[in-house]
């Protein structure tokens, strides 16, 4: 099962002149696919995309074990201005919790919160926004997630990243929990660090 694990790597598909961003989640060590994470607009979102910034824009990100599964995980954020919020919800429909971006934040990050609006986590990174680390509210680390180099060619030529994203034992062993670090990884490239298309 997607959830049970401590390790993923998401890997962004490379496509010109796209207007929503594909992941695949794969297994770090056998390169096995787990999943996939696709954005999932409306045309009248996507049509928006080609005349404002898309992190200004409303996103539905939905991660599946394969094409015809039903949603594990979804991410949905709303239209923002300068502070984003990004619900996570299970594969239920029901709501695990949300991300609250930092206004002012040296590398980027963002609070992590229970449904009931209390933050149980963060997420802070180095000053290259190339490294993040979850921690929860007593400063113990739950994650990370480190940008992954993906070759000089498709560096400097396209906005696709790759993440490793790890998980502590504790988390792996709390479904809700590593449902909401997982989207917490994916949130960092799709939804706070993607460029404009």
């Amino acid at each position: 099962m997607l959830l049970n694990r401590n390790a993923y790597l998401i890997r962004e598909r490379v496509a010109m002149l796209k207007l929503t961003d594909h992941y695949d989640i794969l297994d770090p060590e056998t390169g096995e696919e787990l999943g996939f994470a696709r954005e999932e607009l409306t045309g009248l979102e996507q049509l928006l995309r080609l005349f404002a910034h898309k992190q200004m824009l409303p996103t539905k990100v939905v991660i599946r074990e394969s094409e015809e599964a039903d949603p594990v995980v979804v991410l949905s954020r709303g239209f923002t201005f300068l502070w984003s919020k990004v619900s996570v919800f299970d594969e239920n429909g029901k709501e695990v919790g949300f991300f609250r971006s930092k206004v002012f934040s040296w590398g980027g990050g963002f609070t992590v919160h229970d449904p009931a609006g209390a933050q149980i986590a963060d997420v802070k990174g180095d000053w290259k926004g190339w490294s993040f680390t979850m921690t929860d509210q007593r400063g113990n680390q739950l994650g990370q997630v480190n940008k992954q180099w993906a070759g000089a060619l498709k560096e400097l030529f396209t906005s696709a990243d790759n993440y490793l994203i790890t998980l502590d034992e504790s988390v792996s062993s709390n479904p809700g929990l590593a449902a909401l670090l997982l989207a917490a990884g994916l949130a960092i490239d799709i939804v706070f660090k993607e460029p404009e298309n």
